[in-house]
């Protein structure tokens, strides 16, 4: 079994840092996407006890204090740069080849939050157009073989309660994904329930935190879960998202794993989220996790 974990982080300080990394290496999870990161103390003392700890660290560090994205792995891992460089902000997007059986390719995203001011509009759609074109460049079998995860700063078309504070070109993040084969974990195995993983000061949930999961490991999906405790217990404000996957490290006998023909993906396109069709106009008049909280205030 391999495990993964995401959790945002909220680039802590490193009183809490230290209590975060005593949750963390008590789960003992094979893979963890720590959002949020930062430079500061917190993130430093996190990923280098991660370190300690016998876990490799795939994190870039920001050269203008921007938040970022970090791996940490238990199983053995190579950096795969390939696939973000074009990334508009690739400290906020690493990823890795895990050598199971058969290799998978884990992509950690830690996507801009925004409210309504132009230049953060316009950095969130950079970072989620070039994410996705990054995506729609891959051969289909690698694309096929790739876990995503993160805090996307984004939540679908279906979430419940419905939002106002979302711009089109948010919706089309997660509908891109799934044109891309790409598919949500949670919703693959909870179908119908709808999960909260950050709360608002007035006590409004959203779902900001995902797991995607390419074709050919959707048959060996067995377990995921929204876990509140760091966040009840103020370790983050964020819940962390689990997934267990029945794979084994490269070598293993036994596997049972026998993949399917990845799905065609001729008609994936690079694009940039300009035009495309949102929510009603009542729906959508902002754009995050900025805005939900200035509609709370």
């Amino acid at each position: 079994m391999l495990s993964i974990l995401t959790i945002n982080v909220q680039a802590a300080a490193l009183p809490r840092a230290r209590h975060l990394l005593t949750w963390l290496l008590d789960r003992n999870d094979d893979i963890i996407i720590l959002t949020e990161t930062s430079n500061g103390p917190g993130t430093q003392h996190l990923l280098t006890e991660l370190a300690t700890a016998g876990l490799t660290i795939t994190h870039q560090r920001s050269p203008d204090g921007d938040r970022g994205c970090a791996i940490a792995t238990r199983v053995p891992s190579r950096a795969t740069p390939h696939l973000t460089n074009a990334v508009s902000r690739p400290g906020r997007a690493p990823a890795i080849t895990i050598d199971t059986n058969p290799a998978i390719t884990a992509l950690g995203l830690y996507v801009p939050s925004s409210d309504r001011a132009p230049d953060k509009v316009a950095k969130k759609r950079a970072f989620l157009t070039t994410v996705h074109n990054a995506l729609a460049r891959l051969p289909d079998a690698e694309r096929a073989h790739l876990i995503i995860g993160g805090d996307y700063n984004v939540i679908s078309r279906s979430h419940q309660p419905r939002y106002p504070g979302f711009l089109a070109f948010e919706y089309k993040f997660l509908d891109a994904l799934n044109t891309l084969g790409l598919t949500d974990v949670h919703e693959r195995l909870h179908p119908g329930v709808q999960a909260h993983s950050w709360i608002g000061r007035a006590g409004n949930g959203y779902r900001f935190d995902y797991l995607h999961s390419g074709a050919a490991l959707l048959p060996h999906l067995t377990a995921t879960a929204y876990l509140h405790q760091p966040r009840l217990e103020r370790l983050t404000d964020h819940a962390a998202h689990s997934l267990t996957i029945d794979l084994q490290l490269a070598g293993s006998r036994n596997s049972g794993y026998a993949a399917p023909p990845p799905a065609d993906s001729s008609t994936a396109l690079h694009q940039d989220f300009n035009g495309v069709p949102g929510p009603r106009p009542d729906q959508a008049t902002g754009c995050g996790r900025a805005a939900a909280r200035s509609s709370e205030s």
